[in-house]
């Protein structure tokens, strides 16, 4: 059994009473309007009819009977959450609270949501490598051991490969599910792995930054090290010209990260540090709700 430190149990029930009114009125409606149908079971073949999606239409059973029969699937009660959490070292930069810690608290939102909609759900933690696995299942206490476990992850990697951890989450999850990502996407290579992933499930990347990674301030000499890679640079950060250039890179980043989750299909939900979560969350629910509803 594993021991559990009377710090990371504080900080456990302090996320759970200060999101509890997010997860009450924000979360009671959008979650399960946002997800309805996406978790399907095989019901029945019936006759096919004039409008029937002919998608859906079991050639085995039309071939042996003569004629013309779908299979229909009604709504499966529980859905299955999986969040993929990013603890590589870039995510352990921010103010007033690093990217990791961010993106910790509003998986705890979802965590909590899922079980009180009797929802199974459960985690991935990476950083340059798979660390660890929380299976899903549900109810709250389960669901707070999810919350426990992301406060208290303490990575071994730093580095980043979240292609893999994608590919991984394909292999472990074996029937249509929710895939929640949250992620700084500072990583190579992860498209391809992403568009997989999205083929099988439904997958929201929520993504976090910090307002520094786009605008340095205008603050003379800054001696900089790469969280990851431990590779450390002087920046002239008084430099009008250097902080500009800067960023262009940034923007750049950022849209080819845009490009990449477009093409994916997924849906996208940008948070920063020192921001509120609550309304850009809600509002990314409420539009795909309307979206699946048209």
């Amino acid at each position: 059994m594993t021991l559990v430190s009377q710090e990371v149990l504080k900080q456990v029930k302090t996320i759970e009473l200060r999101t509890r009114g997010l997860v009450s009125s924000l979360f009671a409606g959008e979650y399960r309007s946002t997800f309805r149908g996406q978790g399907m079971e095989f019901a029945e073949v019936r006759a096919y009819e004039i409008g029937d999606d002919y998608r859906t239409i079991d050639w085995n059973v039309s071939a042996r009977l003569g004629n013309p029969y779908v299979k229909t699937f009604t709504e499966e009660r529980e859905l299955t959450v999986l969040l993929v959490v990013d603890h590589s070292g870039s995510t352990r930069f921010g103010e007033p609270r690093t990217k990791a810690a961010l993106a910790a608290e509003v998986a705890a939102v979802l965590a909590l949501a899922a079980a009180r909609q009797s929802d199974r759900v459960g985690a991935l933690l990476f950083s340059d490598r798979v660390e660890q696995v929380i299976p899903p299942r549900k109810g709250r206490r389960h669901a707070l051991r999810v919350i426990r476990d992301l406060v208290a992850f303490a990575p071994a990697g730093k580095t980043t490969d979240l292609a893999a951890s994608l590919t991984y989450a394909v292999r472990l999850l074996n029937h249509r599910s929710i895939v929640v990502i949250l992620s700084d996407f500072l990583a190579p290579s992860w498209e391809r792995p992403l568009q997989r992933l999205a083929a099988r499930h439904e997958v929201v990347a929520v993504t976090v930054d910090d307002p520094r990674e786009r605008a340095l301030p205008a603050s003379g000499w800054l001696d900089l090290e790469d969280a990851e890679s431990g590779r450390r640079v002087l920046v002239d950060a008084g430099s009008r010209e250097v902080r500009g250039r800067l960023a262009s890179l940034a923007e750049r980043r950022s849209e080819e990260r845009r490009r990449g989750l477009a093409a994916a299909g997924v849906d996208h939900v940008a948070l920063v540090t020192g921001q509120d979560y609550a309304l850009p969350l809600r509002r990314a629910f409420a539009l795909r709700a309307r979206r699946l509803h048209r």
